[in-house]
């Protein structure tokens, strides 16, 4: 199994940019798939983005596309989710996992941290 921590969320307005960052600990990094969920207030856990293990191949929500960024150092056992243009609606609590599968499927991902909370004011 593969710890996750996940880091630096916080507040920001309409417009700004953050980074979220996930630091894994536990069986070799590199093999797995690293993606991004969130969930919003009321709703259910979404993906929104993820980078292979084998290959460094992304893919994101459409809701993100464009505006989001997701990387990974492997020297340093982190995947980074670089947020642009943030949107009121880009509120949520980030969370990352780690699978052996490409997919935007949750319930695929075996291991998750505990969340960092991102919140955009209008």
């Amino acid at each position: 199994q593969v710890q996750l921590v996940e880091s630096g969320g916080g507040l920001v307005q309409a417009g700004g940019s953050l980074s979220v960052s996930c630091a894994a600990s536990g069986r070799t990094f590199r093999l797995p798939t690293v993606a991004w969920f969130r969930q919003g207030p009321g709703k259910e856990r979404e993906f929104v983005a993820r980078i292979s293990g084998s290959v460094d191949r992304t893919y994101y929500s459409d809701s993100v596309r464009g505006r989001f960024t997701i990387s990974r150092d492997n020297a340093k056992n982190t995947v980074s989710l670089q947020m642009n243009d943030l949107k009121p609606e880009d509120t949520a609590v980030y969370y990352c996992a780690a699978g052996i599968f490409d997919t935007t499927e949750r319930s695929l991902y075996h291991s998750w941290g505990q969340g960092t909370q991102v919140t955009v004011s209008s």
